[in-house]
């Protein structure tokens, strides 16, 4: 069986697919159904069907934590737990950790941050085919390197298009597989060094000279040149200044001085981070985790609703077409920051507020002022009524919206003035995003 076949992080994914889950077990080979259970403080292994196999809950999976190999125990149980709240899922773990320690177990589940638990759980449910928490299976690249080192492949080879770009245990959409078609894959340090032809000749040594001389043997590179040729031909001046271009290849330093050294381009298969949107966790907001997604999404007010089991973390995807034209941004909407690490205050792009100052304990920039010169502030109230002072304090970087009151006899029919409301967000969103430097590749490095 292969790497990708034997990864457990894979066959997890896959059986989530299948709508086959893995059961958790007492025993590697369990034989009986008393040795299946659920209580993971109990549970030592993880078994899969089809083909059947198990995993000891202590192996470390490549999903990276920290610096830190997370093993299959708290990957499962994240997954277990993907829709009850952090408080819950946080108290959860501690109490699981207890059983352990009193079971006499060395074994410890890894407490995932919130970022990391939703990226984990996209990807386990198929919705993303990428992970920046995920290292990738190395089985080609260890196989190219061994021919490299071999000999077996000695220079700059075609790569077959069936294989350009191709990624073990993962499904391509057709789109993207049409565009790594289209890549060259360029030789590692190994490969250019060898190259495709000797560069040491001794049929063009004179008669007169020892051949077993290495001070009389000729370096060929001609081969180098014509591999080249391809490359430099589009850094060439045109025809229309043959003066300039005969100057240019008799004086190469002052071509070199005319033309610095330009940016390497950014890598276009690294993940695009996600911007940020806090909430207010007022039960007086007129939007809420509950209800902010119709309202952002389908541009539709409904009243927020009170659950234990609601959502705490949600994503939409929206196109901004000054941003990317092509790739819909993903909006990761949570309603407190108190799982933040400091880097992602980079990509909070908005907050929702009521007014309330309390909601801006625990954030980077807790005095209003402070904090709306650094993101937009969206207040959403009833259209007709008064913007409560407070607001209006905090300056321009604060848009005030206003949407129709709720009518319960009337319910979604006849709300279709939403939608423009909505759209105006977006577009003072999309505005202060792009003002702050957000583009193709991501947002600005820190603030």
């Amino acid at each position: 069986m292969t790497t990708a076949g034997l990864d457990p992080l894979l066959r997890l994914r896959q059986s989530i697919a299948a709508n086959d889950p893995p059961i958790t077990t007492t025993s590697p080979d369990p034989t009986s159904a008393s040795e299946a259970t659920d209580d993971l403080a109990v549970a030592t292994h993880l078994q899969f069907n089809n083909p059947r196999h198990s995993y000891a809950l202590d192996t470390p999976t490549r999903f990276i934590s920290s610096d830190t190999p997370v093993d299959l125990r708290s990957i499962w149980f994240a997954w277990q737990k993907k829709d009850v709240a952090i408080p819950d899922y946080i108290a959860s773990a501690q109490q699981l950790n207890e059983e352990l320690s009193a079971g006499n177990s060395a074994s410890k589940v890894q407490n995932l941050v919130f970022v990391e638990r939703l990226d984990l759980i996209t990807w386990l449910e198929g919705a993303s085919e990428e992970s920046e928490y995920i290292k990738g299976l190395e089985t080609d690249a260890a196989a190219r390197s061994a021919q490299v080192a071999s000999g077996a492949a000695g220079g700059v080879s075609t790569i077959p298009s069936s294989a350009a770009g191709a990624r073990v245990g993962k499904t391509i959409d057709p789109r993207l597989q049409e565009i790594y078609n289209g890549e060259r894959r360029m030789g590692d340090r190994n490969t250019v060094l060898r190259g495709i032809k000797p560069t040491v000749s001794s049929s063009h040594i004179p008669p007169h000279l020892p051949t077993n001389n290495p001070t009389n043997t000729i370096k060929d590179f001609s081969h180098v040149r014509k591999v080249a040729e391809t490359f430099l031909s589009r850094s060439r001046p045109s025809k229309a200044h043959p003066a300039a271009s005969a100057s240019a290849s008799l004086n190469p330093t002052s071509s070199l001085a005319s033309h610095p050294k330009q940016p390497q381009p950014k890598n276009h298969h690294s993940r695009r981070p996600d911007p940020i949107i806090l909430l207010s966790p007022s039960a007086s907001s007129l939007l809420r985790l509950s209800n902010i997604k119709s309202f952002l999404s389908d541009g539709v007010y409904t009243p927020p609703t009170t659950s234990a089991t609601a959502a705490n973390i949600l994503h939409i995807s929206r196109l901004l077409p000054s941003i990317d034209a092509h790739r819909p941004l993903r909006f990761i909407l949570v309603d407190t920051p108190e799982q933040f690490k400091p880097d992602y205050w980079n990509r909070v792009v908005a907050v929702f507020t009521t007014g309330q100052t309390w909601q801006f304990k625990g954030y980077k920039w807790q005095h209003p002022p402070d904090l709306f010169k650094e993101v937009l502030g969206v207040y959403v109230g009833w259209r007709g009524e008064d913007v409560p002072g407070s607001v209006k304090g905090w300056g321009r970087g604060v848009v005030s919206v206003g949407v129709e009151k709720w009518n319960p006899g009337q319910g979604v029919q006849g709300r279709w003035r939403d939608r423009e409301v909505v759209e105006g967000v977006w577009g003072r969103i999309e505005e202060w995003m792009r003002g702050k430097g957000w583009g193709k590749e991501g947002g600005p490095m820190g603030r």
